[in-house]
């Protein structure tokens, strides 16, 4: 136990330890609701390192698993060769290598296993914008022209094509730049969304007893 102790305490099974407690108490939060599995995959480039096609947390908690266990490992075997001094820094930081090195391997190979268990999501579509709220930048729409500016998902903007019904617009309003519309349809073919004058006012409101 004291040999396991020492070497868990040791550079560079500590690192990775410290890593692997907070890996654990992620998981956990997971667990009880608190965040979500896919919490870093807007951080983090996996596929750059060829551990991508998983949650982000899967991979890096695979990782550390690995490495830690690795460390640990390698960290026995230097205390166990009584090297002392600077061959003994030496090899903890071949120790560390070494684990960074398994790790990165060993994780690739499962993940070549397991990476059709976890389908990708789809892309992004322009239907995506359907039933969103715009606003108009033309000084006009019509059946043949127009313009609105239109916010994605991540909170990005983009500038879309719009048509209008003529009789979508009721007697004496305009519907001009800076007016607020809504996105209820698109045509493939055309490659635009048919909008119509939306009122915020006129939208309908969550109840009192439905607000928590």
């Amino acid at each position: 136990m004291n040999e396991f102790l020492s070497a868990a305490l040791a550079f560079p099974a500590v690192v990775f330890g410290a890593a692997l407690v907070v890996v654990v108490c992620f998981w956990l939060l997971v667990l009880a609701g608190a965040t979500g599995h896919d919490s870093f995959d807007t951080d983090l480039d996996t596929d750059a390192v060829g551990v991508g096609g998983v949650p982000v947390s899967v991979s890096v908690s695979l990782l550390v698993l690995v490495s830690w266990f690795v460390s640990l490992t390698g960290s026995v075997l230097v205390l166990r060769s009584g090297a002392t001094g600077t061959p003994r820094a030496l090899l903890h930081i071949a120790v560390l290598a070494a684990a960074l090195l398994i790790a990165w391997g060993t994780v690739r190979m499962l993940l070549r296993r397991f990476r059709r268990y976890f389908p990708a999501e789809p892309p992004p579509s322009r239907r995506d914008f359907v039933g969103q709220v715009c606003t108009i930048r033309t000084g006009s729409v019509s059946a043949d022209f127009g313009q609105a500016e239109v916010a994605a998902a991540d909170g990005s903007t983009a500038i879309v094509q719009v048509r209008l019904l003529d009789a979508s617009v009721p007697p004496g309003e305009t519907f001009t730049a800076g007016s607020t519309g809504l996105l209820y349809a698109y045509d493939a073919e055309g490659e635009f969304f048919w909008v119509s004058p939306y009122d915020a006012e006129l939208a309908p409101r969550a109840l009192p007893h439905d607000a928590g």
